[in-house]
């Protein structure tokens, strides 16, 4: 009985600091967006608004890099938290006297580490369409056939099979890690890859819309934060999944046909 109101102490420990750590960590992502957003760094904002003719500098892709890396830890850590916090948990009742915030810290970085993956990509989507003149700036949105573009393939996605098995597998936390699991922190480490793998599977097209409605608009980038976390947390999730798929298409539709128009 001891034991167990020992062990219950230090989940009931170990959830708590996690928590806040986790908060900590987007609470400050997210004020660094702001910031950027607002127009509160100056000397960033006039790096990111430069002409189309402009060439790229290492340190113009050094900015736009951190800028969208910290923009997913923002919109992505709040809806992975009740991840890392099934696997805090359950680190602890498997391994009572080890160290459980490093295998955390492991498992949360390596999710981050997906997510870097992403910021990368975005990053070079960034710099070739504002080479090709297809964005209205830098950090400004797509030109609307290109933005109805991306609307299309972002819709059509949504609805794929693909998309709805990694949203489960998001979705599901104690699942995930019954059937993922592996020991020591080369283990915690491949499980954050993974589970950031299934998580860059299930959002990607959604954080792609950003091209399409601003890359620093902040309302938006708050809206698909939000989304993303409801998604993954309502029992209706996949139905919301399937609902933004046709929502995006019909979005897709209306913006070419008002280029094309107009």
């Amino acid at each position: 009985m001891l034991e167990a109101t020992t062990l219950e102490r230090s989940l009931k420990r170990d959830r708590t600091i996690t928590a806040l750590g986790l908060a900590a960590i987007a609470a400050l992502a997210w004020l660094y967006t702001i910031k950027i957003a607002s127009g509160g760094m100056a000397g960033a904002a006039s790096q990111m608004t430069m002409p189309q003719d402009h060439p790229w500098s290492g340190a113009d892709f050094l900015l736009m890099f951190v800028m969208w890396m910290v923009m997913m830890v923002a919109m992505m850590l709040p809806s992975a938290s009740p991840m890392i916090l099934m696997f805090t948990n359950a680190n602890r009742r498997r391994h009572e006297t080890d160290d459980p915030y490093l295998h955390t810290s492991l498992f949360a970085s390596a999710y981050l580490v997906v997510w870097a993956g992403f910021a990368a990509i975005a990053t070079l989507a960034n710099w070739a369409l504002h080479r090709g003149g297809l964005m209205t700036s830098m950090m400004g949105s797509a030109l609307p056939l290109w933005g109805a573009a991306i609307l299309l393939a972002a819709g059509l996605y949504q609805l794929t099979p693909l998309k709805l098995a990694c949203l489960n597998k998001c979705r599901s936390p104690l699942a995930f890690i019954m059937s993922e699991w592996r020991e020591g922190r080369l283990g915690a480490f491949v499980m954050g890859l993974r589970h950031g793998g299934y998580c860059l599977l299930c959002c990607w097209a959604l954080m792609a819309v950003l091209f399409v409605l601003g890359v620093m608009h902040l309302a938006w980038i708050a809206l698909l934060a939000a989304f993303v976390l409801v998604e993954k947390l309502a029992s209706s999730g996949p139905w919301l999944s399937r609902a933004s798929g046709l929502l995006l298409l019909g979005w897709s539709v209306w913006m070419a046909g008002s280029s094309l128009l107009y």
